[in-house]
Order: structure tokens, then C-alpha cells, then sequence
């Protein structure tokens, strides 16, 4: 098919590798609360030293300088303290490489744009892939300029990266800006400080097989108490020996609860992360493990039963159900979602749709679910869609990522598998073949709903284009209505069957057939019109 690109295979998307469950910490006494934002401040300021030093290593990081870190940080801390340290700012420098490389490529990406427009005449007309001339002068002028912006900081960026150079900002850049507009923030200065401190504290540990609980910094026990390791210059704190301090709540996690106990009770490692949400003013630990890697299913054992194909949008979740030859089945579903509001509300939102869907998808008996492997890094340039600030703002509030994400680790728990497949053009052939077949008096199919089966079907392997059979033997309706599964080869497979006019059907149409323009023939008594034809009688003479 010339001018379309080449379609990649779907595939059922490999299961988690991890597992992270969150429960709250309640009745601290404020001793408690105390201790914990003691302990978190003190290894918050040793994480924002050891970054510092890391930052300022660069690209001459090695196994020495890392040991050195550690060492002068065992000093003031513990040896566990110290790993955990050290390892979280290893994964924050490598995050800031990853963003980094991202910017660079979007930078070079706006800069090809913006010399191919230039180059095109103003007002040029472009393609629905390649954006056109500039509309005025005035504008190609801007964007010159512009072009000489972005050149600039592409240069500053890949110098920072051939240096090693990264910057970070703990606690968030977001935040750390939001001070300077405390106002459009709705905080007060007080309010801010509280949160950017809370933000830049540190209580998390990693576990470590074989040891007591599988963890031996922050150790959370089958019963659920909680205790601490503490930093060496906080040790007159401590209510237990050994230098530690014990919470005075306990602890259960209702999700994975069994899961997670069974790993405490074995010494399996368990990583811990203790953290204050202000606002609500309430703390949680979050307890996280490994697992491993689920075995996905073949792609046909996960269509045997059927599929249903989702279409995600910015405000819901379309979905339909497919049969194992093609077919959509039952009504629709749509399930909605609110993207508005704080990232935890998103978030929720998210879960909640997906968790209706999964429960839709156990009713109907369906072991596999097909999405789309979306990816609008490209798209979200504002070079591309400029003036089009709306369309940029819904692509880029979409999180499709995170909800294929979420939704793998979420199926994983139901034995229902995730099929990935190729987005390209399934919501416009999705409308054109089968919008029209799809909508009744009853019923008004939408193009989202449409695109759920396009997705779905090609999860299946099954072209997109609607097929119909040959006509049957004869024009009768007695051998039942015709399926939509013909072969390719078929004619006229992707339209429905046109009327035949003709007497049998009483459908000729005016001034048509064999006796077209011959009213006689069509006379209901079969007579001659002469024999009708009314005839006016001459008038009788007046004497």
C-alpha cells in the first residue's frame, strides 16, 4: 500500500519485575514523629553532600571514588546507611543522563522542523505529516530567531554531556520554582518551607537476603512493628538496643499482605521507604521487593477465547469485545477518568478505570486485552503544533506509558495478558469500516469505540477492513444472515450487498427497467390507456 508505513507485529507485553505496596503509620506519638524527622533531615543533608560530590566526579566515577564515598559517609551514618546513600544517588544521576539525552534529542528534533518550514516558501501548504511554509513574514522572521535559541542550547547541552555535566535538584525542580510564586501556588512561605524540607529528607534502605527480616535498617516484622536503625550521631535516641529506635504502631499491609509477610518470615530481602505527606500531615512506608518475571503466555493461547481492544483518550478508556474470528460482540464500554488535579489524583483516577476494566474483562471470560503501543514523543514539540497549544496540552496530559504500565501489573494478579500493538491508523480505518456497520437506530457508534475494534482485530491478525461473504446461492434471505468473515479474495468483501432492483423486489426506480417511459405497461389493470383516458363530451347547442 504506497504511502503508509510498515505496521509492526503485535506482542503480549512482558508481566512486572517488581512489586511496591504503601500502608499508613498510625498512632505515632510525637516522640515518633520527632525521631523520624530528626533521622530524615540528617541523611537528607548527607544525600544532598554525597550528589554534590557525585555531580562533580562526572564521567570519572569509578569503584575507588565510590568506596571513598562511602566511606566518609559510614563515619557519620552506618555502613547500611552509607549503601543506601550512595545508591540512591547513583540512580539520580543516572535519571538526570536519561533526561538529559531526552532534551537533547527534542532540541534537535524542534530544530529540523523549524529548518524545513524555513526553507519552504511563507505560506506553503504542507502534508498531514510534514508541516508547511510559515503563514506571514512576520512569523518566519520569529522562527529564525528562535532557530538561533535552540542551536545555542542544543550546544550547551551535548557540551554538559560529553562533560558528565548534570543538574539536579532535590526535593524537585517544580517545587524549588514554586517559591518564587508562592501566590499562583496558593502556599505561604511557612507552608513551603515545611514541604520543600519534607520533600529533601531521606528514610529509605534497601534489603538484603539472609538478614533478620530481610532488612536490617528499617525492619518491619511478621507482627508489624517497626523499627530503625539509627545515624551514629543520633544514637541517644534510641529505645531498644543496638541502636535502635521502635515505632510505637504497627503495621499491616491489606494489598499483598500474605505476599509480603510470606517474604518477612522467610529473611527475604524487602526495601522500606518511610516519607511524610504533609498536606494530610500523615506518614507512610512503602515496602517494595523483586519478583520475578512472569512467563507470557503465547499470543495465540491469549486470543483463544477472544479479545477486547481498548482505545485510550484524554478523558476515557473505550473498550470492546471481540470473538475469537473477528467479530465485536455485546455493547460497548466506555469508562471514564478525571486527568485534572495533583498527580496522586491522576493516578487514582488511572487505577480506578483500569480496575473496572480488568473486573469487565474476568465477567466476560477474556484472557487478553489489546492497547495501543503509543508514543508522542514526537508529537509533544512545539515546534510541530505550534499554534495548536490545545492538541499540545492533550497529548501530553495523556500518560500512556504509565498506563500501560499500570495496567500490566495490575493483569498480572488476573492471569489476563496485555497485547501490545501497532497504533497507526487504527482510529481512521477503525471510522471508515466500521462506524456505519456498527451504528443503529438504537445505537450511535463512536470513531473511539470503532478504534477499540481496529485494535483489536489487529491484535488477532485479522486485517482491519470489514469482509463480507459472496452472495448466497440466491437472492433469498432463507440461508440467514451473511458473515462477516470472507475471504480476502472476495469482491465487494468490504461493502454491504447493494439492492438489486427488480420486480421481486418492488424496488425499480422511476423511469427504469425495460418498459422505462411507457405508462401503459405499468397501468395497474393491464389495460390500454386509450381505454381509460377520460374524454370531455362536446356541449349540447342552445336553441
Amino acid at each position: 500500500m504506497g504511502g503508509l508505513r510498515e505496521l509492526v507485529a503485535s506482542f503480549v507485553v512482558p508481566g512486572p519485575s517488581g512489586v511496591a505496596v504503601r500502608t499508613r503509620l498510625r498512632e505515632l506519638t510525637p516522640a515518633d514523629e520527632k525521631v523520624l524527622a530528626l533521622v530524615g533531615a540528617h541523611l537528607g543533608s548527607l544525600a544532598s553532600r554525597d550528589l554534590k560530590v557525585r555531580c562533580g566526579q562526572g564521567l570519572g566515577h569509578s569503584a575507588q571514588t565510590w568506596a571513598a564515598r562511602k566511606r566518609d559517609l559510614t563515619a557519620v551514618s552506618s555502613s547500611r546507611w552509607a549503601g543506601s546513600l550512595t545508591k540512591a544517588t547513583h540512580d539520580q544521576w543516572a535519571l538526570a543522563r536519561r533526561g538529559q539525552l531526552a532534551h537533547i534529542q527534542s532540541l534537535e528534533a524542534g530544530i529540523r522542523t523549524i529548518a524545513h518550514r524555513l526553507s519552504l516558501p511563507v505560506g506553503a501548504k504542507g502534508s498531514k505529516n510534514t508541516p508547511g511554509g510559515y503563514r506571514s513574514t512576520r512569523e518566519w522572521h520569529a522562527k529564525s530567531r528562535r532557530q538561533r535559541v535552540l542551536e545555542g542550547r542544543l550546544e550547551r547541552a551535548r557540551a554538559d554531556r560529553e562533560a558528565g555535566t548534570v543538574r539536579v535538584v532535590r526535593g524537585g525542580k517544580h517545587l524549588a520554582r514554586s517559591r518564587h510564586h508562592l501566590h499562583a501556588a496558593q502556599l505561604t512561605e511557612d507552608q513551603w518551607r515545611r514541604r520543600w524540607e519534607a520533600e529533601r529528607w531521606f528514610l529509605q534502605a534497601d534489603g538484603e537476603s539472609g538478614k533478620r527480616y530481610g532488612n536490617e535498617t528499617i525492619r518491619v516484622s511478621p507482627d508489624g512493628e517497626v523499627s530503625i536503625k539509627l545515624p551514629s550521631p543520633l544514637r541517644e535516641l534510641a529505645n531498644a538496643p543496638h541502636g535502635r529506635y521502635v515505632l510505637a504502631c504497627r503495621v499491616g499491609f491489606p494489598h499483598r499482605g500474605q505476599e509480603w509477610a510470606d517474604r518477612v518470615a522467610a529473611n527475604r530481602a524487602v526495601a522500606y521507604r518511610i516519607h511524610l505527606d504533609v498536606e494530610r500531615g500523615r506518614w507512610y512506608v512503602t515496602a517494595s521487593w523483586q519478583i520475578p518475571v512472569s512467563r507470557t503466555v503465547p499470543l495465540q493461547a491469549a486470543l483463544a477465547q477472544g479479545v477486547i481492544g481498548v482505545d485510550m483518550n484524554a478523558d476515557h478508556l473505550a473498550a470492546w469485545r471481540l470473538d475469537a474470528h473477528g467479530n465485536p460482540t455485546g455493547r460497548p464500554r466506555r469508562f471514564a477518568f478525571d486527568l485534572s488535579g495533583t498527580a496522586d489524583h491522576r493516578d487514582a483516577q488511572v487505577r480506578h478505570a483500569l480496575t473496572r476494566l480488568l473486573h469487565w474483562a474476568r465477567t466476560c471470560g477474556v484472557k487478553a486485552i489489546a492497547v495501543e503501543d503509543l508514543d508522542f514523543a514526537t508529537e509533544k514539540t512545539r515546534e510541530k503544533h505550534g499554534r495548536k497549544r490545545r492538541f499540545r496540552q492533550l497529548v501530553s496530559g495523556m500518560p500512556t506509558r504509565k498506563l500501560r504500565a499500570r495496567l500490566t501489573s495490575m493483569a498480572d494478579q488476573t492471569d489476563i495478558a496485555i497485547i501490545a500493538v501497532d497504533p497507526a491508523y487504527t482510529s481512521r480505518w477503525g471510522a471508515q469500516h466500521w462506524q456505519k456497520p456498527l451504528t443503529t437506530e438504537n445505537r450511535n457508534t463512536t470513531r473511539h469505540e470503532t478504534a477499540a475494534v481496529a485494535i483489536g482485530r489487529r491484535a488477532q491478525g485479522h486485517p482491519i477492513r470489514r469482509r463480507t461473504t459472496p452472495p448466497p446461492h440466491d437472492r433469498s434471505d432463507r440461508v440467514g444472515h451473511r458473515t462477516v468473515q470472507a475471504d480476502r479474495r472476495a469482491p465487494g468483501r468490504e461493502e454491504t450487498r447493494p439492492p438489486v432492483p427488480g420486480p421481486r423486489t418492488r424496488c425499480v426506480p422511476p423511469n427504469r427497467g425495460a418498459n422505462a417511459g411507457n405508462q401503459n405497461a405499468q397501468h395497474r389493470s393491464g389495460r390500454s390507456a386509450e381505454h381509460e383516458s377520460w374524454q370531455q363530451d362536446s356541449l349540447p347547442l342552445s336553441l
